[in-house]
């Protein structure tokens, strides 16, 4: 995955699979993010997403320590309606329409065949989605991240589904 060159992970991921598509009605907000080192690139889901009818978000910060959020992203076909956020990561200009997703499309480190996700460390998804328990969370990972178990907190949400290169995890209906 980190081995291989930015536009072949890129093509990897170039449109969500029929049952991910299926559970995203048009018209829906659609939140994910903007890939950052070696994470499962997003950017093909969002551009099909837009030409398909949905709206898309990413996160948004305000202040480092501040809670996470999500804007509009109105354009996925390149970064000039995006900024550097606080965690160094492109998000939408403070002036975006700020949005509650439908669904949330989440990075990780590693997960489970189950839906247990591991993210980065930071809680900002565990805290985003346990306030908003509505919100359908598709994680988006490549296989080598697939882990037996991993160490599972009361807070901790599952994912309904996992999405990979070769395989979908998990039940859409």
């Amino acid at each position: 995955m980190a081995g291989l060159p930015g536009a072949t992970r890129a093509l990897i991921f170039m449109r969500p699979p029929g049952a991910v598509a299926a559970a995203v009605p048009e018209g829906a907000c659609v939140g994910l993010y903007h890939a950052v080192g070696a994470e499962a690139p997003a950017r093909g889901f969002a551009r099909w997403f837009a030409e398909n009818g949905r709206r898309i978000a990413l996160p948004w910060f305000g202040a480092a320590g501040g809670a996470m959020g999500f804007r509009l992203w109105t354009d996925p076909w390149d970064d000039s309606d995006l900024v550097v956020g606080p965690h160094g990561a492109l998000q939408p200009a403070a002036q975006a329409e700020a949005v509650i997703p439908d669904v949330v499309i989440v990075p990780l480190l590693g997960f489970t065949a189950d839906g247990h996700r591991l993210g980065q460390g930071g809680g900002h998804y565990d805290r985003w989605l346990a306030e908003h328990p509505q919100v359908l969370a598709i994680g988006l990972a490549w296989d080598a991240q697939l882990v037996e178990a991993l160490p599972v907190e009361p807070h901790d949400r599952v994912l309904a589904a996992v999405v990979t290169p070769t395989r979908l995890y998990g039940e859409l209906s």
